[in-house]
């Protein structure tokens, strides 16, 4: 099982420090790349520090939204959002091939994620941007999603995405930010759901409900209440738990 986390996404002193522990326990960093956050000096450090970890990188484009953080859906064309995401994943990969590093996947971000998810239109414009730099990366989208369907159906590797730290409806959406609950941020509580969909593939939904969760890769928030903490716990956990940690990227 892989464990990403989205990363780059702020100046503060506390958080760039808590990247950087973040980079010692997760497998695969999602770099914001100028969309909802990130700058040029903002991608170069974060992918120094996930280089010399061994940590895949990838690039983490939104709708450019910085007011927003990208978590609003706007009103975009999707040859808007091809050109958008185009050039956010460019810039990561100019930075990386600066510091003589490559980038491997690429995961939406916030609103665009969930976009994509569910709208066809929106999930070709980021295939298709993606293959506009390079059709080999990979794509990480919701697992159980049609956005992978449409991705695997057109050729592209995907990995199947779950959430150590959010609430799961029983379709298998995530429950969104604004109900209470959403976030799990009791680490007993993210490091159970990780073993249980590392292990079992299946997650206890809002409500109660075991549902089915097939997944390669577990999603960690960096902006998460004591993020490093709560991914320490989940690392702890799968390892205790007899889990193979690695990258689907290496």
């Amino acid at each position: 099982m892989d464990l990403n986390c989205d990363l780059g996404e702020s100046e503060e002193p506390a958080r760039i420090v808590a990247d950087e522990v973040l980079l010692d326990i997760v497998t695969s960093a999602s770099i914001a790349c100028t969309g909802h956050a990130g700058s040029a000096e903002s991608m170069s450090r974060t992918v120094r520090a996930a280089m010399v970890r061994g940590v895949a990188i990838g690039a983490h484009p939104s709708y450019p939204d910085r007011v927003n953080f990208g978590r609003v859906e706007l009103d975009m064309s999707a040859a808007a959002i091809e050109r958008s995401v185009a050039q956010q994943i460019a810039a990561l990969a100019r930075v990386a091939g600066a510091e003589g590093a490559t980038i491997t996947h690429v995961k939406p971000h916030g609103a665009l994620y969930h976009a994509a998810m569910t709208r066809p239109a929106v999930a070709e414009a980021i295939a298709s941007a993606m293959c506009s730099i390079d059709p080999a990366l990979m794509l990480v989208g919701l697992a159980g999603s049609t956005a992978l369907a449409q991705w695997r159906a057109a050729g592209l590797a995907v990995v199947a995405e779950a959430f150590a730290d959010r609430r799961y409806e029983p379709d298998g959406s995530l429950t969104p930010r604004t109900r209470p609950g959403a976030l799990l941020e009791n680490d007993r509580d993210v490091a159970e759901q990780a073993v249980s969909l590392a292990l079992g593939h299946t997650v206890v939904a809002a409500g109660g409900q075991r549902i089915s969760i097939d997944a390669r890769t577990l999603c960690l928030h960096s902006d998460t209440p004591d993020a490093p903490m709560l991914a320490a716990a989940v690392r702890e956990a799968l390892q205790r738990a007899g889990a193979a940690i690695r990258s689907p990227c290496r």
